[in-house]
Order: C-alpha cells, then structure tokens, then sequence
C-alpha cells in the first residue's frame, strides 16, 4: 500500500528531532479497552453480467461473503484494541455487487459522557482525506469527455488569477493529475477547524507554492495541483465545485450520504463518526479542509463501495460516471519515458489512481490522511474487485495506522489474489547491476518538499541513505513508507526490486550521475546538494549552537569572577564591537529558538502569524550582521595581544555566527517569502 495523504508530513512516518531548530507531533501512547464488531448484510447485489474467474495462483481462499467476513472478523477487533484506534469500516466488492461492509469498534467511544455508539458501515461517514482526489480526477475526465476540457492544454487558459511559473513548460492537467507539476509543498489554511472563510479561488491564487520542477520531470505529491484541477471543473462547469461533484459524481455514482460540503448538511451530522487520537481520548471537533477538492469528501463505507463498482464499470446508481474508453484513459498510466526518461519503468501514476500492483494483480487505489481519520480504496480492474477501509483514529504508535490499512489491503491480496506459482524474475548483467548499484549509492531527500522559505530546513528530516552491499545489491534506509530499511536488486535496467517483497523504484541517471529515484508513483527520491549534506549542515548547526550557548553562559560568569577576584572592569577599547557581537549572539539564538517553536505549530497544523515570523527573521538578520563586529572584535584582540584565552573566544564567537548566519542563508531562514 502506498498511503499518500492530504497531509504534508504523514504520521505514519517516524518522528525524527534535529538538533534544536526542527520540531514535529507526537502521537499519544493509549491503549483501548476493547472493541466489538458490527454485524451487517450486504447491500442488495447490483446485476452484473458474469464475467471469468480472475486469475491466481494455488491455495487462493474464495472471495466469498462468508470468507471475507470471518477473515475480516479475525483480524480487526484485536487490531484495534491493540493500537487503540477506535474504529474502521470496511467495504468489499466483487463480480458487479457489494460482497460485504463491516463496522468495528466505535463512531463514538462514549469520552464526553454519551453511550458508545458502535460503528454502523451503512451510517456512518468517515473523513476520506486524499482518496477525495479520485471523485476530483473523475470530475476532470468527464469534463475531458464532453470535450470541455483538455488533458495536453495550458491550465492558464481555464483559470481567471495569474498562476506563477519558473519553467516555460505550460502545465497541463495531465501533470496536475499526476502529481508532475513541479509545485512544492504547501501547507498553510490545510486543515482546521473553522469554515466560515471557505474560498476556493482566494486560497488557490493567495501565496501559491513556488515551482520548483520542470513540469513532467518529477513526481512530488501536491494538494495545490488537485485543488487547482477541481477548480479549473468549478470555472469551466460554471457550477461550484462541491455542487458539481454532488450531482454528478456522488449522486450519479449512487452515494446518496456522500458529501465534500463543510460543515456538513443537517441531515448528516448526527451520521458522522468522531475522530480521535487515540481510543482513550477526547473526540477532535470536524476538521475543515481549506481547499476542499483533494480532501474534503466524507462518506460511509457503503458508498464508497459503490464508488468503487462505478469505477469498476459496473451498473450501478443512475447513470454511468465515464463511459468506457475515459474510464481506460483514466486508469492507464498517464506519463511515458517522454518527459520521466526511466523512471516511467516504475510505478506511475494515472490520471488520479496510484498504480499499486501486487502478485501479479493489476491495482490501482489511493490513501488518504486528515489528521485524524485514514483510508485507502483499491480496484482491481482485471478481476472486478475491490477493498475500501477507514480508521477514526490515529492509534498508540506512529505507525499504527499504517501497518493496520497495510494489513487489511495487502492481507486482501495476498488472501484472495494470489501471485501465480510460476512467477519469474528477470535478471540483469551483474556487471552492469554492479555499476548501476555503485552510482546510485549516496544520501537522497523527498521530491515533496518546500524550497522556497524558511520550511526548506525541514528536508533535514527524513533523508534516506542508499547504500552498496553484497556487491550489487542496494540498502536502502529507510525503505519507503518504513521505519527500517529495504534490500533491493535490479530486476531490469534502472529498475529494482525488493528482496523477498513486492515494492519496486526505478532510477533516472544522466552523466554518469543518479539524478532522481521513484519510490512511489507520486514521490521520488533526489540527491543532497553537498552544501546541504547532514554531514556538513548538522555540525555546522550544532556547534555554531553550543558555542553560542557556552557563550552567554560565560557573560554572567566573567563579570562575578571579575568582581570577586578585584579584577579591573574589561577595558573602553573594542567596547562597539563587544557589545554588537554580543548582541548578535543573543540574536541568533532567539531566532533559533523562535523557529524550533514556529516550525513545532505549523508541523502541528497551527498558523504561526506572519509578523512572528518576521520578527524572527530580524533576530536572524542581526544574527549574521554580527560576523562584522565579531571580526573587528577578533582583529583588535589579536592586534593588541591580549591573551589565547580572549583570542580563541572571539574566534570561537565568529566562527559559532559564521556558522549560523551561512545555515540561515543556505535554508532559506531569511528568504523574502514566508508564505508556507
């Protein structure tokens, strides 16, 4: 499974502290009580006409209601009450018809004094996060099919705002379904809690996110592209965009409980369930996505599962939600080796769907994270199948609910769909695995990155390191969408695969050089400039701190072991340049620690108020104006021979804001944009 989320940095990945300028969440450790299960029919079975067995290898269990109710029965109850997630629902679909939808645990976990209310799959609506982003690319494909919009044109001829470019490439909708637009990171107005000042137009066009890749080249998941699709639907329908999805997706679709309407409608809020931290705590209050189109859609596991059959094909609600040949173009790959080179002998991405191919199984599906509730949807086109779940909470550990919809998706594969016995794995020249393996080994940061302010100092955070090992083979640390690491080997030119797993990345080299590496079909992985190596910027970092700690630690110190020794008060000259150096020491460590505290609130979905963060950008200014006086300082001791001890002080001191001043510099702490 590939989870990629509305949220810019995923729970489910591990917290990593960086010295003392990076802050992140941390997740409560509470365990649950316990946890039942909801017992439901199916939904009445949509005619189909039949269609072939799917095709899987021995020892495949019967994608039966009775199976997948007792296999799902045996693995969710203990799940949650042992991450203390409070609830999921689930939804499977086979052979044109809803096989089954599942409710375990609690909508309500009864925390502000109200009775427990088990989850009802049939009732009860879940936050959908980013697998919201398939009604929008659905909504942009029909749009495709009544020839109003096109795939290869300018986004800039459908919008009415001017949309910032760096590269002369246009963007198309092709990139922004597929994640290729080069925009980096956005993550203000994301989530929160107050709905009163919901404008799409306004926030697409207020501070939009720098390009920072040529269009088609690399894959970086962007919310800001999906939002922009959706509305580019909204100006070219003439019909706001949740009122055009309402009609003619969720409703066209059969999904009469389905809605990207924030707050919800009357009718509906009573149905929807609570998102929680853990099962022990409070219920967080609704959560209002800023742009709605890539992860405003809440909905019950029953409706999701007619979406799913929609998708599928199959006869279900009205009317059709694409006729066939849109509905192939929206599930084939949408990018070729054109514009990607060899990355596009990886995973890819359609034109909305993650391909997420599994023992042999064509997949294609999408996650979803708000910050509290987790999905993941996946279709099987060649078998006419599909599995939806939903968790309300994000569990006791950091990666509880990943593992747990990793568990339940993969489990369905492997359980019902097999790898055929006679899979085989092609090779490649071990001279040329050899090299390849050798190029690619060095230190690589994600694609979905800001870098263009204050927030670039956050690539520190998460980089991965590829390493050699048995000659050809790659280490890689951590492996995608992990805490520990993958062992990978090529199975074809610039393409690998995992040693006794099913995840494979593809390589991208020009000059002798790794240039990128796709570890999913919207996320690559690219080289660390040297500059900004861990091995230059952490040291540099953490020294320039300590020095400077160490150095107002002594002001106080010098002046009562001056005054209880009789020695005479520091002398008039240099006075100017001690007193500046010293305040540029103060300087740099506020602006330090005012970041820590910013980049804490906003990695917790908090606005930080943009003259807090000017404010702080002076204190960081002043910082490295200080390099001036502290080298006069330095000069004028050693001009006037006043000792090692004050010499290796003021030398210590410019080094330490040197240091600090070239970190502030390097990542972008006093960039004229502060716009996150």
């Amino acid at each position: 499974m590939r989870p990629l989320s509305l949220l810019p940095f995923r729970r489910h990945r591990p917290v990593v502290r960086l010295g003392a300028v990076l802050a992140s969440t941390v997740v409560l450790a509470v365990s649950l009580a316990g946890c039942g299960a909801t017992q439901h029919n199916p939904a009445p079975p949509i005619d189909a006409p039949a269609a072939p067995a799917a095709a899987s290898g021995a020892g495949s269990a019967a994608l039966t209601d009775t199976d997948v109710n007792a296999w799902l029965d045996g693995l969710l109850p203990a799940a949650l009450d042992r991450t203390g997630i409070a609830g999921a629902t689930v939804a499977v679909v086979n052979d044109g018809k809803i096989l089954t939808t599942r409710g375990y645990g609690y909508a309500d976990t009864g925390s502000g004094g109200n009775p427990a209310v088990p989850v009802d799959p049939d009732r009860h609506l879940f936050r959908m996060g980013s697998v919201s982003k398939l009604v929008t690319a659905t909504a942009v494909l029909q749009l495709v099919q009544d020839g109003k919009l096109d795939l290869d044109t300018d986004v800039r001829t459908y919008l009415d705002f001017e949309l910032p470019l760096r590269h002369e490439r246009a963007v198309t909708l092709r990139h922004l379904l597929t994640h290729t637009a080069g925009f980096e990171e956005r993550i203000a107005g994301l989530i929160g809690t107050d709905s009163s000042d919901l404008n799409l137009r306004r926030a697409l066009m207020t501070d939009p996110p720098e390009q920072i890749y040529q269009p088609g080249t690399v894959p970086a998941y962007s919310n800001y592209s999906n939002a922009l699709a959706g509305y580019i639907v909204e100006r070219v329908s003439g019909t706001r965009f949740e009122e055009y999805v309402q009609r003619n997706v969720l409703d066209r679709a059969g999904m009469p409980s389905s809605t990207f309407a924030q707050p919800l409608p009357a009718v509906l809020r009573d149905r929807m369930s609570n998102g929680y931290d853990t099962s022990a705590g409070p219920a967080a209050p609704f959560e209002i996505v800023g742009t709605p189109p890539p992860g405003a859609l809440s909905a019950p596991a029953t409706d999701m599962a007619r979406f799913m059959l929609a998708q599928l094909g199959e006869p279900v609600g009205f009317a059709p939600l694409l006729d066939q040949p849109t509905r192939e173009l929206m599930q084939r790959p949408a990018l070729d080796a054109t514009s990607l080179g060899t990355l596009a002998d990886g995973p890819r991405m359609t034109l909305g769907f993650f391909a997420e191919d599994r023992n042999g199984h064509r997949i294609l599906g999408h996650g979803g994270d708000t910050k509290y509730f987790h999905s993941h949807l996946q279709i099987y086109p060649d078998d006419r199948a599909g599995i939806f779940v939903s968790l309300n909470s994000n569990g006791s550990g950091a990666l509880d609910s990943h593992e747990l919809r990793d568990s339940v998706v993969n489990g369905f594969a492997d359980r019902y769909f097999p790898a055929p016995a006679d899979q085989q794995t092609v090779g490649v020249d071990p001279a040329t695995t050899t090299a390849h393996a050798a190029l690619a080994a060095g230190t690589y940061e994600s694609s979905r990155a800001i870098g263009s302010n204050f927030l670039t100092a956050i690539g520190l955070v998460g980089r991965t390191t590829v390493s050699v090992t048995d000659g050809d083979r790659l280490l890689v640390d951590p492996g995608p969408l992990s805490a520990s690491s993958a062992l990978y080997e090529e199975v074809a030119p610039w393409v690998w695969r995992e040693v006794d797993g099913q995840r494979t990345i593809a390589m991208r080299a020009t000059d002798d050089r790794v240039e990128a590496i796709s570890v999913d079909p919207a996320l690559a992985l690219l080289p660390v400039a040297p500059a900004r190596s861990s091995a230059v910027a952490v040291p540099v970092l953490a020294l320039s701190t300590v020095v400077l700690l160490l150095a107002v630690l002594s002001w106080p110190v010098g002046a009562i072991v001056r005054r209880r020794l009789g020695h005479a008060p520091r002398e008039r000259a240099g006075r100017t340049a001690r007193i500046l150096s010293r305040l540029a020491v103060a300087g740099t460590l506020l602006a330090f620690a005012g970041w820590v505290l910013s980049i804490g609130s906003i990695m917790s979905l908090q606005d930080v108020p943009g003259p807090a963060l000017r404010a702080i950008q002076v204190l960081q200014l002043v910082g490295l104006l200080g390099v001036l006086p502290a080298t006069v300082r330095l000069v004028d001791d050693v001009r006037r021979h006043l000792g090692w001890r004050r010499i290796t002080g003021s030398g210590l001191i410019l080094f330490a804001l040197a240091g600090a001043g070239w970190f502030a510099v390097e990542f972008h702490l006093l960039a004229p944009s502060i716009s996150y």
